[in-house]
């Protein structure tokens, strides 16, 4: 696991676009997306950019259950807003909350994986490890499938909702097995709330009570922090300090 420590969100930003820059060099052609605060810094430096996804395809993580494409919280609206609109995609695949069988949509969500195999997916990190949304013990062997979110979850995304009781309480998620399946992955975290959730993801036991610690099984893992999500990493001698 390379881990980069940056100043600040903004570096973090620099620092993931030069990595998906890297992997447009390389010959990706499938990028596994993630939503949230986190990873809009890599989005600004996307869009400000001449990079070119016009041949490429996406698939995103995760959307929430029962909200359809075109609401402003949903996920699908806040990557049309945030890197779609300015950077299209010959695909983009999200989730569709609004499918009248959801088991059906997690089968037909694998098989896109299955088809279009990711080589770059970014995460972000929930303060209790969770990501996508696989909460503490989902199965490190899960694929796409409909969870019901966590207090703690609700509680955190609240903030993107008039109340939290508009907060929508099932998403539907790639699982833990379905983002191992990348061949490169890149995760994002930021803030002294992330602290305790990165050092475990990092150092602690690989336990599906901490569902990022998963991450140490991959070959490929590249994560980059800033100074406070990183304080309570206890050996710092692999980490790059950009």
């Amino acid at each position: 696991m390379k881990i980069i420590e940056v100043k600040d969100q903004q570096a973090g930003g620099q620092a993931g676009f030069e990595i998906f820059k890297q992997a447009l060099a390389d010959k990706a052609q499938v990028f596994g997306l993630a939503t949230g605060s986190s990873p809009i810094s890599i989005y600004q430096s996307l869009t400000a950019s001449d990079v070119d996804f016009s041949d490429k395809i996406s698939i995103n993580l995760d959307e929430y259950q029962g909200l359809a494409g075109t609401h402003d919280q949903s996920y699908r609206y806040f990557m049309n807003q945030n890197l779609f609109n300015a950077k299209p995609f010959k695909e983009s695949y999200v989730p569709n909350g609004l499918a009248d069988d959801i088991e059906a949509e997690t089968v037909r969500y694998d098989k896109v994986i299955a088809n279009h195999p990711i080589d770059l997916q970014l995460l972000g990190l929930g303060q209790n490890g969770h990501i996508g949304f696989n909460e503490p013990g989902t199965s490190f062997d899960s694929q796409t499938h409909a969870v019901d979110l966590t207090p703690s979850t609700i509680a955190a995304n609240a903030r993107f909702f008039a109340n939290e009781d508009d907060v929508p309480r099932r998403a539907i998620s790639m699982g833990i097995g379905s983002i191992l399946k990348s061949k490169k992955i890149l995760l994002v975290a930021y803030g002294e709330n992330k602290a305790d959730a990165v050092a475990a993801m990092v150092e602690g036991p690989v336990t599906e009570n901490m569902p990022a610690s998963a991450l140490q099984t991959h070959s490929d893992v590249t994560v980059i922090v800033d100074h406070a999500a990183a304080a309570k990493i206890k050996n710092r001698e692999n980490i790059i300090v950009k």
